[in-house]
Parts: C-alpha cells; structure tokens; sequence
C-alpha cells in the first residue's frame, strides 16, 4: 500500500489549507472562530510529537452554543430543502478537494495507517451524499380521517438541536455520519469532538462546512472531555443527542438523556465474532478474520473480536492466521510503510496488554505477537482461548485475534452469542444456505455471509443490540428516523363550532 507521504501537504502549511493552524489554534467554532476557555495539545500517538493547540470548551461554553444554535435551526428548517442539499454536496466537494491534507492529519492526529485515512475520507464524502437523499424522498403520508371535511397527515419534522458526541477512533466520519443528516433534515448540530483527535474530529467539520456556504449558528464545533459532553447531554436547548463511544460511557449518556426526557441514538461497544465453519476455504477465512482483527490496531467497534472456529479446521485456520500476522509491520505511520500505527494513548495499550497477559496466564497461548513495543502492538493472535478469559470476555479494542475452537453449529451460535454485545458478526461458509440459516440465529445488529466484521456502507442502518447499543439509528433511512419527529397535522377548509 502507497503511502505517498511525498504529495501530502506539511501539518504546519499556509492559510490556504483547510486546517492551517492559524485558523484554529486555541480556538472554538461557535458563532465564529472564537478564544476558547481552555486549550488541548495536539500529540501524535506514533511519535508524542505536538501538532497543534486545540481550543477546548466548558459548560457555559455549550449553553452558548445550543442557546445560539436553537436560534438558527428555526430560520435553517425553513430554508428550501434543496438549499440544505446544496450545502452538503459543496461540503463533499471540498472534502474530496483537500482529502491528502485531510489524510496527513488524519494519520498523524489518530495513528491510522494511509490507506484507513482515505477509506475514511471516502465514507465521509459518501455520508455527505446520502444525506441529500433524505429529502428527496416523501417525508409525511396522507391518513384517513374518521372527521368529514378534514385533511389529516402524519409528516417528519426535525428534531430542533441535537449534539452529537464522537469518539476518536473514526473521528471524520463518526462525526458525518450524524452532522450531515441533522443538518440536511434542517436540525441544528453542537458537536463535540474527542480530545484526542479535536482537529480531525472538530476543526474539521466546522471548515468542511464553513466553506461550503452553512449559515452560522447552524453548526457549533466544541471540544473537551466527559464534562462538555456531559453539559451537552443535559443542555436544555439540546433536545436528541447522537453518541458513539464505549459502552460505559454510553450508559452514562443514556440516563442523563432518559431523565431529561430526551431521544438519544447510542452506538457502543462490540465483542464481535467471526465464525468459520468446516466447509469453509481456510485460507479465505484466515485473510478475512486478520483483516478483521488488525485493521486500524483493532481500534473499530466493528472489529472482529473472536475467531469461533471448527475443530476440524481449526489447526490449519491458527497457522495462516498467525503467519498473515507475523508478516504485518508496526511502526509510524506518517514515515514508514506499515500495516499497523499506534495505539491511541498509553491507558489503552496498557489494557490490551493486560488482556493478553490475564488470558496467557489462564492457559491462552500466544502464536503470533502478545508484547507491545513502545507505543506499538504487534498483530497478536491466541489460540486455546475459552469463555472464561478476558481475552473472550472482553472488547479487546487492540490487534488482538482470540481463537475458540467449537464441535458442531449449535455449539458456534452459542459461543457467538455468549456476549453482552451485539453489534456485528461474520460467518465463513462453502454453503451460504448453512450459513443463512446460522445468521439468523445469531444476536447482531449486523451479520455479514462469507465476508468479515467491519463493513460500513452510507445507504444501510449501522448499529447493535444489547450492550452495543439501541438499534441501526445511523445510515440510510434510519437517519430520517433518528433525526426527526412525527407531527400529526390536521386541516378543514372552514372552522368549525363545537358543543361547548
């Protein structure tokens, strides 16, 4: 995989780019590129290196910002549905403009190797996109009426504010995934970005944006920790919020919003798995299931946490897995070749090493990698894992690739679903038959044939059951559910007196 670092544009450019720094050093995008109350230092994982100064908000930082913002969203609902799109195509064209600057940041910023970079880049433009399509469509249906001489319809309004909380992992397109619907659906978005990726995820969404035309007020860009995030939850001018994140924090999220009455859209952790069965192609399987396990340091939700594999094929399925691993390079993405950045901060390394550890001293074995280096951790992959290992138990959210061995398919569904979580699932299969027959016994939001765990696509419903959370609330014509209200509207040609 090209890296062509060579053609990238520097961090530290000039005014024309669209992050240059000067723009947005120690500031927030709210009414305008305002001074914010505290600063964020902008690290790359791989190196320690700072890039940057982020400006970062407070709680009254985000009561301004959603008092301003349920200002504009009236004046920006009322705006004709082909403005709003227009909006949204322009912010896809200069994201497809600047998209090798964008990489550059995004691979230094979040330790993404290139080639994730711009698989983001191009979601993000596709979200944009599909966005438009919300209103293309019918937005409301005609109802009988049980009244004579009345009109009755049922319609979707927006929603009024909503804040939209993101993580880093994914930060361009996590946060478009919600920012371009709400706004094409004519709601007004507070966004708040991750601190660890506060340019990519934040700054620019609010440039994206900015150059494409949005009015002011419509979009607020704040950054900060758990507190911004928790004053955004519990602002009341926000009226939905939109988080992806961890499981914990979700739950979090999810009773401030219930007890301030508020609709919220969760998407959360997974302990996914990838079930191989006996009459798949192993070498296939294997490259499916390291794709799965490795992309990104396995720093995805979608990422394939265990590998439920037939005992007949099981030995064969843990050798290729391993060699795919041992052939995969770690290093720093923005200079080197590699397959495999960073991990995003120490606390993270730390608990994926103390998952292999905890796992290998309860009889797990270690085939390929298990020590980090530095900031880096090898692709890893265990064999003899069982359910009572954390390495099972937990998401592991590192290049880490637990192999179980099961008997018979009941004894795989039960392994698969033997999980707090459910947000996606894989089965590798000879017959797609068996292999349907399987998927639909299994307890994910998203399953996916002869195929692995992370897939994305803009038009489809993206989201999980149980502790992964509250349903596919993202993509396609789930936004049109998520983002807006059912409002009864009824009409007579002439008023009418009533009894009293």
């Amino acid at each position: 995989m090209s890296t062509d670092m060579d053609e990238a544009p520097s961090v530290a450019g000039s005014a024309q780019e669209l992050l240059a720094p000067e723009r947005w050093t120690g500031k927030i995008s709210s009414d305008g590129w305002t001074d914010a109350p505290a600063t964020i230092e902008v690290t790359a994982p791989a190196t320690g290196a700072v890039n940057g100064t982020a400006g970062a908000a407070d709680a009254a930082a985000v009561a301004r910002a959603s008092a301003s913002a349920a200002r504009a969203q009236r004046e920006w609902a009322a705006t004709p549905a082909f403005e709003r799109a227009a909006v949204m195509r322009r912010a896809a064209d200069v994201l497809e403009r600047h998209a090798a600057e964008v990489r550059r940041w995004i691979v230094r910023e979040s330790g993404s190797i290139p080639g994730k970079a711009d698989v983001e880049i191009k979601a993000s433009v596709h979200h944009l996109h599909q966005s438009t399509a919300l209103i293309a469509g019918p937005l409301g249906h005609v109802l009988p009426s049980l009244t004579p001489g009345r009109t009755s319809m049922a319609r979707r309004v927006p929603v009024g504010v909503v804040g939209v909380i993101t993580p880093w992992n994914f930060p361009v397109v996590l946060a478009v995934r919600s920012v371009a619907p709400a706004l094409a659906l004519g709601n007004a978005v507070v966004l708040k970005s991750d601190p660890n990726t506060p340019v990519i995820g934040g700054v620019l969404l609010a440039r994206l944006f900015e150059e494409a035309g949005l009015p002011e007020g419509v979009l607020h860009v704040l950054s900060g920790g758990a507190d911004v995030g928790q004053a955004l939850v519990v602002d009341p001018n926000v009226h939905m919020v939109s988080f992806t994140g961890s499981t914990a924090a979700g739950r979090s999220v999810g009773e401030l919003a219930g007890r301030n009455l508020k609709r919220v859209a969760l998407e959360l952790g997974g302990n996914n798995a990838l079930i191989v069965l006996d009459d798949a192609d192993v070498d296939t399987a294997s490259s499916a299931g390291a794709w799965g396990s490795f992309l990104h340091q396995g720093q995805i939700c979608i990422a394939t946490g265990r590998h439920i594999v037939h005992e007949s094929i099981a030995e064969e399925y843990l050798q290729r897995l391993a060699e795919r691993a041992a052939r995969l390079p770690f290093g720093n993405p923005d200079t080197d070749q590699v397959a495999l950045g960073p991990i995003i901060n120490e606390r993270q390394i730390q608990r994926v090493q103390r998952i292999v550890d905890e796992s290998v001293a309860q009889g797990a074995a270690v085939l390929a990698g298990g020590a980090r280096s530095g900031p880096f951790f090898p692709a890893t992959v265990l064999r003899d894992v069982t359910p009572a290992m954390p390495a099972f138990a937990e998401e592991i959210f590192g290049p880490v690739a637990p192999v179980i061995v099961f008997r018979d398919d009941a004894e795989a569904i039960e392994l698969a679903n033997a999980t707090e979580y459910g947000l996606a699932a894989a089965i590798q299969s000879g017959s797609p038959q068996r292999a349907a027959h399987l998927a639909e016994q299994l307890r994910a939001g998203m399953v996916h044939i002869n195929d692995q765990t992370v897939n994305e696509e803009a038009p489809a419903p993206f989201g999980g059951f149980g502790a992964s959370g509250n349903g596919g609330q993202f993509g396609g014509i789930a936004n049109l559910e998520a983002f807006t209200e059912w409002q009864w509207l009824t009409s007579r040609d002439k008023a009418t007196a009533f009894p009293f």
